[in-house]
C-alpha cells in the first residue's frame, strides 16, 4: 500500500512486518521532500519513524492516549492520522502545528512545547481512567535529554510507587537539542554498551522458556537469580528500583524487535519502561552526520543538502553572538563570570564561550530550575554567573528566580535569548511573558537593547553591577545592522534615551519596537506631525524623571513591546502615573494581547496583534485628535 491511501491508523493495521518497512522508507522520503520546502524539525522526526508505526500498529488511537513529550517529534504521528496533505503548511501562519495540537486532532491528546512533561501528563491520564472505570492504554513518549529535567524524575517517582498501569518510552538518541550531559546520560550510555548484560538477560529469557512450568518457590527462585545477575553486571539499575519493569535496549528502527517488546510490555500490569535506541536523523545522512544542525532546520535544497538559512549574509551578527562575544571580552578580564546553559550551549551561543573558557562553562542539560538555584549558590561565593536561556524555558524556574536569586538580592545575570515574537515555533514559544513574570519581583533590575550594539553595553553593566540580580532580554535572529562601538560602557541604570524628538505625542519602546516606530515618525513627519520616539530601555526601574517631564509637558504617550501588554512596561507606566496621583496621562498599550498566539512568520505575528507601522500611524493620530476636540 503507498503511503497515500493512509489516512487514518487502521489503515496499517493489517500490515506485514515487510510492509510496514516500506512504509516507513515512504514516510522518510516523504518528510525530506516536504521539509526540505517548509523547514522544521527533521532529525527527531526521522529518528521515530518505526516507533510511531509500532504504536500505532498495537494501540488504538485515540482511545489509547499517545503522549508525546515536547511533540516536536510527532510529524509521523500527524501523517499516520490523517493530516499529510497539510504538510505543505507546516508551521506556516494558519497552517500544520509543528507541535502537537489539540485542537487538530483527536489523536492529539497532550500539547507540549517544553520537555519532561509526558510522564506527568501520563500519570494524570492513568489516574483519571482508573477513576473511571475505564479501560484503555497510555503510552509516553519521552526522550533521554528530557529525563534530566526535574519534573521527569518526580513523575517517575510517583509512577513507580503508584503501580498504574502504562507505558513509558524512553527514546534515546543520545541526543536533545545538543549532546546529552549528566549522570542519567552516562548510566543509559552504560546500559547501551553493556553487551554482557544483554546476553546474560537473554539466556536467563530462554532459560525460563524451556521450563514447562515455573511457580512457586521456583519462580521466586528464578526471579531472584536474575535480580543477582542484573546487579552482579550493571550497578545501578535505576528503573527497576523505580518500580518500573525495565524492557531493552531494544533497536529503534528494527520493527519486528519493537513489536515484540511492545506486545511484551502490554502483558505486564503495571508500569513498564522500554527503552528503545534510535538514531537521530535516521535515513538522511546529512541529518545523521550532524543531527544537532538539522534538529530544527530552514528550507534546503535536496540536492546539496544545504540549509536555505546558511545562504543568508552573515555579515550582520545574530543578538546571540553578539552576547557571547561581549561576554568573552568582558571573561578575559573577570575570572569570576561562568556561562551557564540549559542544554542550549549553541542557540545561546555560549558554545563559543566555552571553547575560551571551559572551566568556567557548565551545561546543567534540560533543567532550568536547578540551573537557576545554582547560579544563586555560584553568587553567594562571589562569583558572577551568566545563565544564559530562552525565554519561554526561564518560565520554568519562576520560583527559583523569586525564592533564591531575587530574595536573597544574588548577583546573577540572566540572559534572556528569543525574547518577543519567535515565528514558526508558536505559542509554546513565545517569548512574550519574561518582563511581566519578572517586574513584579522585588530587587532585580530588567533592561532591553534596541539594537545589537546597546546589546553589548548592557552585558557591560550587567557585569559591573554588584547590586543584586539583573536580567536583559533580546531577540532571535540578526540585529538590525547598526554599527558597533569599539569600547563597550556601562549604563546609569534606569537611564531612558530619547532618539527622535517630538512635540504631541511620545512612543516609548523598548527592543526591536523602537526601530518600528521610528520608522512610523518618518511616515508621519511627511504630513508636519512631530512624534517623539523614546527607547524605554529601562522596564525595572523605569526612568522616574522623564516620566514626570512627560507629564509636565502633557503630552500623550504609547507604549510598544514585544512582550504582553498585562504585567509589562506599559502596566508599569500606568502604575507609576497612579502612584504619582497624575490622572490625566493619556496612554495607549501596545504589546502581545490577552490570547496565544499562533504559529506563523513574525511578519504575520506583528500583524495579527497590531505591531505594525501602520497601526502605531493610526494610534498616533487618534491621540492628537482627541487633543485637539479636548482644546476646543
Amino acid at each position: 500500500m503507498e503511503l497515500d491511501q493512509i489516512n487514518h491508523p487502521s489503515d496499517i493495521k493489517n500490515f506485514s512486518i515487510k510492509e510496514l518497512e516500506e512504509l516507513a522508507q515512504q514516510i522518510r522520503g516523504f518528510l525530506i521532500q516536504k521539509l526540505s520546502v517548509t523547514g522544521g524539525h527533521l532529525a527527531p522526526n526521522l529518528g521515530v519513524v518505526e516507533l510511531t508505526l509500532v504504536l500505532h500498529y498495537l494501540f488504538e488511537s485515540p482511545k489509547d492516549k499517545l503522549i508525546f513529550d515536547v511533540g516536536h517529534q510527532s510529524y509521523v504521528h500527524k501523517i499516520l492520522t490523517g493530516r499529510k496533505d497539510e504538510f505543505d503548511t507546516l508551521r506556516q501562519y494558519k497552517g500544520l502545528c509543528g507541535y502537537i495540537k489539540r485542537s487538530e486532532s483527536e489523536h492529539d491528546v497532550w500539547e507540549a512545547g517544553h520537555s519532561s512533561t509526558s510522564l506527568s501528563a501520563a500519570m494524570g491520564m492513568a489516574l483519571a481512567r482508573d477513576l473511571k472505570g475505564e479501560n484503555n492504554h497510555v503510552i509516553a513518549l519521552i526522550g533521554d535529554g528530557a529525563m534530566t529535567g526535574g519534573m521527569a524524575l518526580e513523575a517517575l517517582n510517583h509512577i513507580g510507587h503508584e503501580k498504574k498501569k502504562m507505558i513509558v518510552v524512553l527514546n534515546d538518541n543520545e541526543m536533545s537539542i545538543a549532546p546529552n550531559v549528566g549522570a542519567i546520560h552516562n548510566y543509559l550510555s552504560k546500559i547501551r554498551a553493556d553487551k554482557h548484560y544483554l546476553k546474560a538477560k537473554e539466556e536467563a529469557q530462554q532459560l525460563l522458556k524451556k521450563i514447562p512450568k515455573v511457580g512457586g518457590t521456583l519462580a521466586k527462585s528464578v526471579e531472584r537469580l536474575k535480580d543477582s545477575m542484573k546487579y552482579l553486571i550493571v550497578s545501578g539499575v535505576l528503573f527497576e528500583e523505580l518500580g518500573f519493569n525495565y524492557i531493552g535496549p531494544i533497536d529503534g528502527h528494527n520493527i519486528e524487535l519493537l513489536l515484540q517488546a511492545f506486545k511484551q510490555a502490554d502483558k505486564i500490569d503495571g508500569p513498564v519502561l522500554v527503552h528503545v535506541v534510535t538514531v537521530k536523523g535516521k535515513g538522511y545522512s546529512p541529518a545523521e552526520i550532524d543531527s544537532h544542525k538539522w534538529h530544527g532546520v530552514g528550507p534546503y535544497k535536496l540536492e546539496s543538502d544545504q540549509d536555505e538559512k546558511q545562504k543568508k549574509s552573515k555579515a550582520v551578527p545574530s543578538y546571540s553572538n553578539v552576547f557571547s562575544n561581549s561576554l568573552i571580552d568582558l571573561a578575559k578580564e573577570d575570572e569570576r563570570i561562568i556561562g551557564i546553559t540549559a542544554a542550549m550551549p549553541s542557540g545561546t551561543a555560549l558554545n563559543k564561550f566555552a571553547h575560551h573558557f571551559p572551566e568556567r562553562m557548565i551545561d546543567v542539560g534540560i533543567a532550568e530550575q536547578h540551573a537557576t538555584t545554582m547560579c544563586a549558590g555560584l553568587a553567594d561565593l562571589g562569583m558572577k554567573p551568566v545563565f544564559a536561556v530562552y525565554s519561554t524555558f526561564l518560565q520554568r524556574a519562576y520560583d527559583q528566580l523569586v525564592h533564591d536569586v531575587c530574595r536573597q538580592n544574588l548577583n546573577v545575570v540572566f540572559a534572556i535569548d528569543r525574547a518577543g515574537l519567535v515565528g514558526d515555533d508558536g505559542e509554546t514559544h513565545q517569548g512574550v511573558y519574561d518582563l511581566a513574570y519578572l517586574n513584579h519581583i522585588p530587587n532585580i533590575v530588567i533592561m532591553v537593547p534596541k539594537d545589537e550594539n546597546e546589546l553589548q553595553h548592557m552585558v557591560k553593566t550587567a557585569i559591573d553591577y554588584n547590586e543584586g540580580p539583573i536580567a536583559f532580554r533580546y531577540p532571535r535572529g540578526a540585529g538590525i545592522g547598526v554599527d558597533m562601538d569599539r569600547q563597550k560602557k556601562t549604563l546609569s541604570i534606569g537611564s531612558w534615551e530619547v532618539v527622535r524628538e517630538g512635540n504631541q505625542v511620545a512612543v516609548l519602546a523598548v527592543g526591536p519596537m523602537v526601530k518600528l516606530a521610528q520608522e512610523a515618525a518618518e511616515e508621519l513627519a511627511k504630513e508636519n506631525i512631530q512624534l517623539e520616539v523614546i527607547n524605554a530601555r529601562f522596564v525595572k526601574p523605569l526612568d522616574h524623571s522623564m516620566l514626570q517631564d512627560l507629564a509636565n509637558e502633557k503630552k500623550a504617550l504609547i507604549t510598544l513591546e514585544e512582550a504582553s501588554i498585562k504585567g509589562g512596561l506599559g502596566s508599569a507606566i500606568l502604575e507609576f502615573y497612579a502612584e504619582e496621583e497624575i490622572y490625566y496621562m493619556r496612554i495607549k498599550q501596545m504589546g502581545y494581547p490577552d490570547y496565544f498566539v499562533e504559529h506563523g512568520s513574525v511578519k504575520y505575528q506583528r500583524e495579527e496583534i497590531g505591531l505594525t507601522v501602520e497601526k502605531i500611524i493610526e494610534n498616533v493620530k487618534h491621540l492628537c485628535n482627541q487633543k485637539s476636540e479636548v482644546n476646543t
